[in-house]
């Protein structure tokens, strides 16, 4: 009998019966203060007494809804101004609290901390997130129930404080009303959960609402606030200037003497209005993202499709949930270089709505899409571009419409519209579908891509989808139709002109031992093109493990039949993400990657090969965190003598690798020193391929950045880059040096 089937058993014998969820604790009334709160991790304030008091919280991983091992305490009051909100985290061992220095938005799952889910619109569809840290420290997101994303890109305004105690650790957090999206109404209606995160021999989650295992939202969860009345709907200004100056010297080539290094001095100006509490405004003039980390490289060999890079930019990220569709027809990132854009956010009665019009300089790319691969064409033009969105709640469903819109310098545009919804029959099943239509017109630029030669398209694309899921049955049913001539240059649709469905049945298991989650899965597809042709065909049997100190296990059969060029070709090959979180110190190691059979994308054959991504997050002190990366990825095939002929044996293809080492000395929760180095290279075999390329290519980019932050909007940056690539002696030679300083600052009314 094999190790995964004991491993079922051991999981079947050791589920205990399911007992019945404890219900969502009764509504919660909120007083206003008492007295005054000073927000520095004193809980003892006048100001706390007679607040409302949250006690009742719920071991939801490893234990299923039983009473925590550690004691929970919350309290919560308002005024006119603000929500208030202390934290009392009990822990019989403080010495093993995790609580390391690091930036905003870096409180993981790995540390210490305390989340507080604001459903501030009372849909049970999304929520605000405020988590802060044994430090103070705080990372906040948007948690979208409708497909359960938690998204970190936005920021919102709020204050934190906390200590560490004997007996534990507490903290106080203060949420301006001006930063939470209410509608017109007296008295509010709230939700809320409180999660608080406690990583030890399991990285146990305890939360202030039950979670019924087999849930299919959160937010949904959340126990109701009451008693908020009166509450303000004045306006709330926030005005951020910015100034910089940037010096960049170049070499016509690898290894020549850098170039007189030009400034470029640049100001700009961001403003953010709220008329009203459930409205915003946002403008930006010559915005500025040079403070925005570079991007992880990713390998970027033998792929069909383009690589995806998440939006970190802030004017792109308010009311980022409406963007969240089934199709990714909105994708910020292809608007490269904004000169000024404006945005309108809000909420009126059950729906919601966001606007944005944008001028991009352009210089970018754009991705042209295919049934069985993408390429990119260079946008080497100016544009003005819109999007538009409006959701209309029904209870848990909603129905939504959805445009975007690109007119290019000159000639060619883009159009995209249509609607979509969501249905929630019951607590176990979710139904969505989205329905667009593009139009196209082409710019007329063949001396950049011969496509575009001013040719017009119009197709449409449909997504609909059917999600079950309970204590133990899992599944999801999804239908694809993507016409040829579909076109959504605003969001990130890499592949069109096919047809395709999918089922992917699981089941789980919750033992109780090593592991604290036992799933199989089994993923099932098919794809064709618009002529009926197979496209893809696949089968991936599974199994993900969940276990002590934060393992997660995923190892995946894949066995698949792909059409490449125009070729059907068939292999085997297994995936494997294995991650662990060992101790506060040596915070997180894992490895992913495949290993098996895989396509030679280009020259169109089977080959085997290996690739491997190892990452670990170390931290010596709790100021200093290392981040290293180390990715590597290879080929081996046969040398093709003729069409469709090999000779016994393979060379080696292709050899890639991203080495990525970051170092980042955080001073206090607003100060820090950090320090990237990354090197990219690729080793080839010329004779293997059917088109001429490189033997070898590689480069390096080295960057040292010092930021001090009073808040995400008010700071300084001071900067450095360097960056070098292979000579023709195959050395790294330096191309460009950056040096950039940057000061902004938030005035608020």
């Amino acid at each position: 009998m094999t190790r995964l089937a004991l491993l079922l058993m051991a999981g079947l014998s050791a589920v205990a019966a399911a007992e019945p969820t404890p219900p969502v604790p009764p509504p919660l009334s909120l007083p206003r203060v008492s007295g005054p709160i000073v927000v520095d991790g004193d809980l003892s304030d006048p100001g706390w007494k007679g607040a409302a008091v949250v006690d009742t919280f719920f071991e939801t991983v490893f234990g299923d809804n039983r009473m925590p091992s550690v004691t929970t305490v919350a309290w919560l009051a308002y005024d006119d101004r603000y929500l208030y909100i202390a934290v009392r985290c009990d822990d019989p061992d403080a010495r093993k609290i995790r609580a390391p220095y690091v930036d905003r938005d870096q409180v993981i799952g790995t540390d210490d901390n305390v989340a507080i889910f604001l459903d501030t619109r009372n849909d049970r569809r999304s929520a605000q997130e405020f988590r802060v840290s044994p430090r103070g420290i705080q990372a906040d997101a948007v948690l979208n129930d409708a497909n359960g994303n938690e998204d970190f890109s936005p920021d919102f305004y709020y204050d934190t404080a906390a200590r560490i105690t004997d007996q534990g650790w507490q903290a106080e957090v203060r949420i301006p009303l001006s930063s939470l999206r209410y509608p017109r109404a007296d008295p509010q209606k709230w939700g809320i959960i409180i999660w608080r995160n406690y990583p030890r021999d399991f990285r146990y989650a305890i939360y202030s609402s039950p979670q019924p295992r087999g849930a299919n939202c959160l937010v949904c969860l959340s126990r109701e606030l009451t008693g908020l009345t009166a509450l303000p709907s004045s306006t709330h200004l926030v005005v951020a200037p910015y100034a910089s100056a940037q010096d960049v010297a170049q070499a016509d080539a690898p290894g020549q003497p850098l170039g007189h290094g030009r400034t470029d001095k640049r100001a700009g100006l961001d403003v953010k209005w709220n008329p009203s509490a459930s409205t915003a405004l946002d403008a930006t003039i010559n915005p500025d993202f040079s403070q925005v980390e570079a991007d992880v490289a990713q390998i970027a060999v033998n792929n069909r499709f383009a690589l995806f890079f998440p939006e970190k930019r802030p004017f792109f990220l308010e009311g980022v949930d409406l963007f969240d569709t089934p199709i990714q027809a909105v994708y910020t990132r292809t608007i490269t270089s904004p000169r000024w854009g404006g945005r309108s956010t809000g909420k009126f009665g059950a729906s919601s709505y966001t606007v944005l019009v944008t001028q991009d300089r352009g210089g970018g790319s754009v991705v042209l899409p295919g049934p069985t691969g993408s390429d990119l064409a260079p946008q080497d033009f100016s544009s003005v571009v819109g999007i538009a969105r409006v959701r209309r709640d029904f209870g848990r469903s909603f129905l939504g419409l959805l445009y975007t819109g690109r007119e290019n310098e000159g000639a060619g545009h883009n159009h995209v519209g249509g609607p979509d919804g969501q249905w929630r029959p019951n607590d176990k099943d979710v139904l969505a579908a989205q329905l667009l239509v593009s139009d196209t017109t082409t710019p007329n630029r063949p001396d950049l891509v011969p496509a575009w030669n001013g040719r017009t398209l119009t197709s449409h694309a449909l997504e609909t989808s059917w999600r079950h899921s309970t204590r133990g049955l899992d599944w999801t049913a999804r239908y694809r139709d993507f016409g040829d001539g579909f076109r959504a240059d605003e969001g990130f649709v890499p592949q069109v002109g096919y047809r395709e469905g999918s089922l992917n049945p699981g089941y789980k298991f919750f033992p109780k031992g090593l592991f604290s989650f036992v799933g199989a899965f089994l993923n099932l597809e098919y794809a064709a093109d618009r002529r009926g042709e197979l496209l893809t065909r696949q089968l991936d049997p599974g199994i993900l493990l969940l276990g002590r100190r934060n393992l997660q296990a995923n190892v995946q059969l894949q066995l698949r039949r792909e059409r490449t060029a125009d070729e059907l070709l068939s292999f085997t090959r297994l995936s494997y993400v294995v991650q662990i979180d060992p101790s506060r110190r040596f915070t997180r190691v894992g490895v992913s990657g495949l290993a098996g059979q895989d396509v030679d994308v280009l020259n169109v054959r089977v080959g085997r090969g290996f690739s491997v991504t190892a990452f670990a997050t170390l931290r010596p002190t709790d100021h200093l965190t290392l981040d290293g990366n180390s990715a590597v990825s290879w080929l081996n095939v046969g040398r093709r003598v003729a069409p469709s002929v090999a000779v016994t044996g393979s060379s080696r293809l292709f050899t890639a690798q991203v080495q990525r080492l970051k170092a980042t000395y955080n001073f206090n929760p607003r100060m820090f020193l950090r320090l990237i180095g990354q090197y990219v290279s690729t080793r080839r075999d010329p004779s293997l391929y059917v088109v001429e390329v490189p033997r070898r290519s590689g480069d390096f980019s080295g960057s040292a950045l010092f930021s001090y932050r009073l808040n995400w909007q008010t700071a300084l940056f001071v900067g450095y880059g360097d960056e070098r690539a292979l000579d023709e002696r195959e050395r790294l030679a330096r191309t460009e040096r950056q040096v950039f300083v940057k000061l902004s600052y938030a005035f608020q009314r």
